[in-house]
């Protein structure tokens, strides 16, 4: 009997992670130190939100969305991914777009804040140059409060809130996006918003 107790209590130690709830993945993960954890992608982590999955070492990280469902449930989350992603980002707190309007404010040195007085057309107020011509750009679109990113290759130059045609790298099809940071551009309802507010500048 006693060996059967004991049995019982080994299965559940090792069924405990399994039993913990469901997380659900951050709309736009960021972190503040390059040290990426479970907290920083999910909400709901718990316990688990200090466990670190990967050492961001630029602006960005990519995760492949199925090695972050095996890392989430080797701490015993679980993440059931039913948008579909492929890969998520998760930028530096300090550089994310949308994060909020002080530090991109900030963080935006390029945006020349006299030319918003000027009463000149808006494509004189969008600034200096922030993506080239072959630059690879990761094009966020969001939508519903969900968030996908993809990667391609810009096909012209823009400055901020400047259209641009960027050719996914996977599909070969190009994307009408709007830039909004070195290396960044937002497609669908975002960059119509980000047109938008400039054009009411």
């Amino acid at each position: 009997m006693r060996s059967l107790i004991l049995a019982a209590v080994a299965a559940l130690a090792l069924a405990g992670p399994a039993l913990a709830g469901p997380v659900t993945l951050k709309v736009n993960p960021v972190d503040s130190d390059g040290r990426v954890t479970l907290g920083d992608l999910f909400d709901g982590a718990g316990a688990a939100s200090n466990v670190v999955v990967g050492q961001r070492a630029g602006p960005s990280i990519v995760f492949e969305a199925g090695q972050l469902q095996s890392l989430a449930r080797q701490s015993g989350l679980e993440w059931a991914n039913r948008t579909g992603l492929r890969r998520v980002v998760v930028r530096n707190a300090a550089m994310a777009p949308g994060a909020s309007a002080p530090t991109t404010a900030g963080a935006s040195v390029a945006t020349p804040a006299p030319a918003v007085a000027r009463p000149a057309p808006v494509r004189a107020a969008y600034g200096e140059r922030v993506i080239s011509r072959n630059d690879i750009v990761e094009v966020a679109y969001e939508a519903g409060g969900v968030r996908l990113t993809i990667s391609g290759r810009a096909e012209g130059n823009a400055a901020v809130g400047q259209r641009l045609a960027v050719r996914n790298l996977q599909s070969n099809r190009v994307i009408d996006a709007v830039a909004t940071a070195p290396g960044q551009a937002a497609a669908g309802p975002a960059a119509r918003a980000s047109t938008q507010q400039l054009a009411a500048r």
